[in-house]
């Protein structure tokens, strides 16, 4: 089993799965869901970014993902919510979201051996 893969950019894991077994017990099924609701956030909030028209919006955007990233152990992608909440409407920090938002997307796409 891969233990946790660091994003390029920083020491953080793209994805701890070792915080994530312990969250999920070790039930791959349950891992599954939290994937998928992952992803589920990730487009939700991605939109969400893109289209506030005010700070507030951006933030609270942000901070969701930050929470659900965090709560599954992709603290790459956390990291980079953390710092887009403290940048609102900034282009380069939507970047750097989607950035890691995308390499999370490809370790839970191997994960599911795709």
């Amino acid at each position: 089993m891969r233990r946790s893969v660091t994003h390029p950019d920083q020491a953080l894991p793209v994805l701890d799965r070792a915080h994530l077994r312990r969250y999920s017990g070790g039930d791959a099924a349950l891992e599954a869901e939290l994937f998928a609701l992952l992803e589920s956030q990730m487009g939700a909030c991605l939109a969400a970014m893109k289209a506030a028209d005010d700070d507030e919006a951006w933030r609270r955007a942000a901070h969701t993902l930050k929470g659900a990233s965090r709560g599954v152990g992709a603290m790459a992608l956390g990291e980079a919510c953390a710092r887009a909440e403290d940048q609102p409407r900034d282009g380069q920090a939507l970047a750097q979201v989607e950035k890691a938002a995308g390499a999370v997307s490809r370790e839970i796409a191997a994960l599911r051996g795709g």
